[in-house]
């Protein structure tokens, strides 16, 4: 109803009022809701056609792979539940066919993104997983997997966790083959497409964020107290496993299988877990495993793993895996490393309050320096970058441990809302179009154009909010409070439109850009709200916040672009938006033909600036 009543205003042609205008070219005056979602597969969607030999449906994705494992008491441990080792093999193993079924021929896994495990599965019980191919690279790619479980007697469905894997193409000398590029159908695939980008460049920059954490924080190692609790040498949680890889360990390539490692790794951390708290422990999540190199069949597998640091209710425990060839031999490979998170949970299902720690000297101050900052990094992208987001505030206080999720998060939201589907054209007036969508009990608008300019040119420009007032008359001005990095800036701006405290309003919002991954992509500047300490909401401001706006920049030609800018409203402000409907119409229009102007007399301006660069 809002959108036939929304549409019908608009296309009359009336004049918009000043404060919905301001929503529309600088999308910053929401109240505070939760960050967008990534969006996942809703249940009533259909996933295949019941029957042992039905034929797939016509639009299912052609790299997706589907397993169904019913939970035998083989695959489990001592509580009846499914041994998280046996997952991981069969996860590794749907992920594998899933990027060989794209590639067209051998692939071997890079890594394994972090995993969250939210129930456990018991026996009985089957395991559903699903695997395909977000987006190709040049010779690797990004393969995202969803686990649920099923009961067969009551019929309920839950979900596990979801992964995304990385997997290398490989030819017959083992040299990197060139992938082909995906072409995503679905809306869902179009997201999963677009922001495997942004996760592949957090994956790049995760060791300098713990890096720079580590920096940040004190070099002295202090332990934590904790009343009637004695502390554990770290020594003693050590453990050490050789194993001999046979044939049924390899993968059709000869190679270790990758989820066979992964489960003997999980093996020795449980083993180095259950040292410590004379229990049993229950893993909750893993961090990033990172293949450095291959085993074969014939190397032994030295698997060695120790508590770094155990904090109130869970621990962390550091594990890895050599290889070496012979049994005299000197020299090991180092084949793969991971940091595991255990609880130990009581017979009510809450966490038990775990013994400290007392690390070793040296090498274990380090470990267990680094297990706090890796707790903060892992908490910081659990509740920035999770799926669920309905549970972060709209602004997020900024700093170094979380620029990258906060980067991620904003650049991520914006691509969700770009990918979108139903999008209704509302308005076009000569060149500038106007689109709405109204989903989830949000309100998006998205107005585009074509201006005569190269899409870089109009990146630049766009990109650099101390130019905005230069078009948008709701802007006052636009301070750079922080350079972030290259891609990330952090702007104090001061709108013109008065709040209605008749207040002017202020804002701190952080732009995040991308150029194009690859061929095809846009151009992407994001914005949204965060908080700084340095700039506190201020008595003569009525600090405002922004969900989730941005441009997108798509290359026309050579001398041509496609602008378009989008922004999400929150549910308040759709009250607001039903109440002063009496446009929508002229002053964008105007707005964005003063865009088009700015562009075209700075573009010559630029054009010089760089080529004296």
């Amino acid at each position: 109803l809002l959108s036939r009543c929304l549409l019908k205003m608009v296309k009359g042609n009336i004049v918009v009022p000043e404060e919905i205008l301001s929503f529309c070219c600088n999308g910053l005056q929401v109240p505070p809701v939760p960050s967008l979602l990534l969006r996942v597969q809703e249940p009533g969607e259909r996933e295949e056609v019941p029957g042992a030999m039905a034929s797939p449906l016509p639009t299912r994705n052609p790299t997706e792979v589907q397993m169904s494992q019913l939970v035998l008491p083989c695959h489990t441990n001592h509580r009846g539940e499914l041994s998280t080792g046996q997952l991981l093999k069969w996860i590794d193993t749907a992920a594998c066919l899933s990027a060989e079924r794209h590639a067209g021929c051998p692939c071997v896994t890079a890594s394994m993104d972090d995993i969250y495990f939210e129930h456990t599965i018991s026996v009985g019980q089957v395991v559903n997983i699903k695997a395909k191919v977000n987006r190709a690279f040049n010779s690797s790619m990004e393969v995202g997997i969803q686990v649920s479980y099923e009961d067969l007697c009551s019929g309920k469905h839950c979900s596990i966790c979801k992964a995304y894997a990385t997997f290398v193409a490989q030819g017959p000398s083992g040299s990197k083959v060139k992938l082909k590029p995906l072409t995503p159908q679905t809306e869902e695939e179009k997201t999963e497409h677009s922001i495997a980008a942004e996760r592949r460049r957090m994956r790049l920059v995760h060791k300098d964020t713990l890096k720079d954490l580590l920096i940040r924080s004190p070099r002295e190692t202090e332990l934590e107290t904790r009343d009637g609790s004695v502390a554990v040498p770290a020594e003693k949680t050590r453990v050490e496993s050789v194993e001999l890889v046979l044939p049924p360990h390899a993968n059709h390539q000869g190679n270790t299988f990758g989820g066979q490692i992964m489960a003997w790794m999980e093996n020795v951390a449980t083993i180095a877990a259950s040292r410590l708290c004379h229990a049993h422990p229950t893993l909750r999540a893993i961090e990033m495993f990172h293949f450095r190199g291959p085993s074969q069949v014939g190397d032994r597998l030295v698997l060695k793993a120790i508590v770094n640091n155990a904090f109130k209710n869970s621990m962390e425990v550091g594990v890895c895996a050599e290889a070496y060839g012979q049994e005299m031999s000197i020299s090991r490979r180092h084949i793969n490393s991971a940091f595991m998170t255990f609880e130990v949970l009581d017979q009510e299902g809450r966490p038990r309050t775990l013994p400290m720690v007392a690390p070793e000297p040296g090498d274990g101050e380090r470990r267990y320096r680094e297990a706090s900052a890796r707790k903060k990094i892992r908490l910081d992208r659990k509740y920035i970058v999770s799926c669920k987001q309905t549970e972060v505030p709209l602004s997020v206080p900024w700093d170094q441990s979380n620029k990258v999720y906060l980067s991620y998060n904003n650049v991520s939201a914006l691509k969700t809302l770009v990918a979108k589907a139903n999008w209704a054209l509302a308005r076009e007036k000569e060149k500038v179009r106007m689109y709405t969508l109204e989903e989830d009990k949000f309100l998006s608008f998205r107005i585009e154009m074509s201006v005569r300019i190269a899409a870089s040119q109009a990146f630049s420009l766009l990109s650099d909010l101390r130019r905005r007032h230069e078009w948008d008359s709701h802007y006052a001005s636009a301070e750079l409070v922080q350079q972030v990095d290259d891609d990330d800036m952090i702007y104090h701006v001061v709108s013109q439109t008065l709040s209605h405290e008749n207040k002017p309003q202020d804002f701190v919002i952080l732009a995040s850009r991308r150029k194009p991954c690859s061929k095809g992509d846009p151009y992407v500047v994001a914005f949204r709200s965060v908080t700084l300490p340095t700039h506190p909401a201020s008595a003569g401001f009525t600090r405002g916040e922004t969900l989730c706006s941005g441009f997108c920049i798509w290359t026309e030609s050579d001398e041509t672009s496609k602008v378009a800018y989008y922004n999400q409203a929150t549910p308040g402000y759709l009250n607001y938006v039903t109440t002063n409907v009496a446009g929508l119409s002229s002053n964008f229009c105007a707005t964005f033909e003063a865009c088009e102007k700015f562009l075209l007399k700075n573009k010559e301006d630029l054009i010089v600036r760089l080529q004296d660069l």
